[in-house]
């Protein structure tokens, strides 16, 4: 059976389960932008470090931090560095024209020697401290925190590894030259679509008969749902997934609407750009939250009135009536009332 990792903090979901406070917003520090290049088509690595020198705060394989970039949205990505290495952070960030526009403003806002905003990493995709062999399974962008692990893995002279890394096409392959180069590539097997579906990894074979491995994909959700599937009669907790979170493309087109707070006694306009969780955060009205890509849980907020378009991958269609996750979810009508 498998898991789905959903990057909440462990702390938000102690505090879902016995009904305490949320956990709280991270705290953000600066660092400087000192490397950006591409690394495929549409993929840039950035490289970031302390401004004044000093080691970064150490992280484990996994891990994910949030940064402000310079529109001023929050968005999560994976470390796909060594974790033995905090001189510096690197993270890679797939340009999406079609997304909620921050990796736009990420990827064409930024330079070498501008100042982010980031938040001290988290990781909620560790590695088994006592597994003794791993399967990874990527796809696009998806292998950023899986990169980290093989590096930390590596470090620790650990071989007891395999990657399956699905993508379109060698151009749109993140990290093809270190993937393939002489540490990684007895381990490493890369599989190009060429975007037909007909062409897709058949991973029945890898999984038809259960394996002492532990399993961790990362990746788009066709990925996930096909690794899933296939896995079912693993053993539990053998098979972990890590979330980029909904595919918007799937629901309407985005429009301006309200939304009312009803114990704060005010009215929130949310435009077609923003989020419902940007637009408090802009009135100074604050949620906690962690993911901002409708996974994990930790902005779920109580829905009084209103017809919601949930896109999220949390909520069940009971839940749906009464809650709704803010950081991605909008409204079909012109009003959405919350208990804030």
């Amino acid at each position: 059976m498998s898991e789905t990792i959903n990057l909440i903090p462990d702390t938000a979901a102690s505090a879902h389960a016995t009904g305490t406070a949320a956990v709280h917003e991270p705290d953000f520090f600066n660092v400087k932008v000192v490397n950006k290049e591409a690394v495929a088509q549409g993929i840039y690595r950035f490289e970031l470090r302390h401004p004044d020198g000093t080691p970064l705060p150490v992280f484990t394989a996994g891990s994910h931090l949030t940064v402000q970039v310079p529109n001023g949205v929050r968005r999560n990505y994976s470390l796909c560095s060594d974790p033995a290495d905090t001189s510096m952070y690197q993270i890679a960030v797939k340009r999406d024209a079609a997304g909620r526009g921050g990796s736009l403003s990420l990827c064409d806002g930024v330079q070498p020697g501008d100042v982010l905003q980031i938040s001290a990493p988290r990781n909620n995709f560790c590695l088994h401290p006592r597994a003794t062999r791993f399967l990874f399974i990527a796809g696009g962008i998806g292998i950023t925190p899986i990169l980290s692990m093989m590096r930390h893995l590596k470090t620790q002279k650990s071989d007891n590894f395999t990657l399956i890394y699905c993508t379109r096409d060698a151009a749109s392959t993140a990290f093809l030259p270190e993937l393939t180069g002489p540490e990684f590539a007895p381990h490493v097997l890369v599989h190009h679509d060429h975007g037909d579906i007909n062409n897709a990894f058949d991973f029945w074979p890898t999984f038809e008969t259960p394996g002492d491995a532990h399993v961790y994909c990362c990746g788009p959700r066709g990925l996930m749902d096909a690794v899933a599937d296939m896995s079912g009669h693993w053993p539990s907790g053998s098979i972990i997934f890590e979330s980029f979170g909904v595919d918007a493309t799937a629901y309407a087109a985005n429009t301006a609407f309200t939304v009312r707070l009803k114990k704060a006694g005010v009215s929130v306009p949310v435009t077609a750009e923003q989020t419902i969780l940007e637009a408090l955060r802009a009135c100074g009205h604050r949620v906690p939250s962690s993911c901002e890509s409708g996974t994990c849980g930790s902005c779920r907020t109580p829905l009084l009135a209103g017809d919601a378009e949930h896109r999220d991958m949390v909520l069940s269609d009971e839940e749906k009536a009464t809650q709704i996750m803010v950081c991605v979810s909008r409204a079909k009508s012109a009003e959405l009332v919350l208990d804030l």
